[in-house]
């Protein structure tokens, strides 16, 4: 599904993204890529998102019935709270990510432009007796506002005061503001009527945010290690390789102690007993080549493939930039190429899983070992 052209692409400056990319139909710059970056970074950016799938849930049960059929546990979630989920299949293989709040009696849910129609008919299809009632929201549509500086902008607003992460309040004049962990630790969404993109827009700019195109919002994401469905990721990925597992208060999409759920056995079996194949890290690329890869990519040492790459793109102060999902075994020091050009692991972004697993202590303990 290709979203249509956003409104607000009309706006002086405002450079499409990529053809034929997902981002298409938003801004991807307004001119200056880097100062869009260090202002949100720094400052205080707004970005178009409006390309995201927008749906909401309502029903006494939507709660209950949601967090069976998802890797999050929301059963109990409060008013005016966030958390990011996941459906998986059955081999606990990553179907699609999403982001819900709950407010004033209805789910909100929004999700990639190109995957939501099939997370609907998914939800749409799971319903069966539950008095949970999922449906498109095409009338709303989601931008997101960062920086430092967001705080200078409550009035504007409408509102008495940020929220906390994951927290939500209502705007004046329908939707609402969401308070994200990233892409940094100043990130906030306005899901919002679609009718009032351009009057917000023009609103909050006036106000000082400074317009920012989905290239500063992407390299930020990516210098945060946040991986994009479908970008990011493939159809053999599975939670612990992409960073998702954890509860909202660990910023995750995956909860480890809740009823079952599609995909639960892989989820447990890996992380009690097992190591995931593959993990998400940042890649240095090396600019001084005349081409450059495209997520999707092979990530090869020695001309053997190890990895898939996925977003690249050029940070304001890291240079060029991927994510990449690479072998677990792969050290951090190894001479990859990332399609032309030659990459470095950079060695924070490995995750530590050394330690044991629970389940595999057991086990042996069992064993007398």
């Amino acid at each position: 599904m290709v979203a249509a052209p956003s409104p607000l692409l009309g706006l002086p400056g405002a450079v499409p993204g990529p053809p034929e990319s997902p981002d298409a139909a938003v801004a991807w710059h307004y001119g200056d890529p880097f100062g869009e970056q260090r202002a949100a970074a720094q400052r205080v950016a707004l970005v178009d998102r409006s390309h995201r799938f927008v749906a909401r849930i309502t029903g006494a049960e939507r709660l209950s019935w949601l967090h069976t059929i998802s890797s999050q546990h929301i059963a109990e979630l409060s008013d005016g709270r966030s958390a990011e989920n996941l459906d998986l299949d059955l081999n606990g293989r990553v179907q699609h990510h999403f982001v819900l709040t709950e407010l004033d009696g209805t789910v909100w849910i929004d999700t990639e432009g190109d995957r939501g129609p099939a997370l609907l008919d998914f939800l749409q299809k799971m319903v069966f007796w539950a008095d949970a009632k999922p449906e498109a929201a095409a009338d709303h549509a989601v931008l997101s506002l960062l920086g430092p500086r967001v705080s200078d902008l409550t009035e504007t607003l409408g509102i008495a005061a940020l929220p906390q992460v994951y927290g939500a309040v209502a705007l004046p004049g329908g939707g609402f503001l969401r308070r994200m962990p990233w892409p940094t630790e100043d990130s906030y969404d306005l899901v919002v009527p679609r009718e009032r993109l351009s009057e917000l827009w023009t609103a909050l700019t006036a106000a000082g945010a400074e317009p920012a195109g989905l290239w500063a919002f992407e390299a930020l994401r990516v210098a945060a290690l946040r991986p994009r469905i479908g970008v990011d990721t493939d159809d053999r990925t599975i939670p612990h390789e992409a960073h998702w597992i954890g509860g909202p208060d660990e910023f995750g999409a995956v909860h480890l102690n809740k009823g079952c759920y599609r995909g639960q056995e892989t989820v447990a079996r890996v992380h009690n007993l097992g190591k995931p194949p593959r993990h998400l890290v940042l890649l240095h690329l090396d600019g001084s080549a005349d081409a450059r890869p495209t997520a999707g990519d092979a990530v090869t040492a020695g001309g053997r493939a190890v990895g898939r790459l996925g977003t690249v793109i050029d940070h304001f102060e890291l240079g060029p930039i991927a994510l990449a999902l690479v072998k677990r075994a792969i050290p951090a020091d190894t001479r990859l190429e990332a399609g032309p050009m030659a990459a470095a692991i950079d060695p924070d972004s490995i995750p530590s899983d050394d330690e044991p697993q629970a389940g595999r202590l057991a086990v042996d303990k069992l064993r007398g070992r």
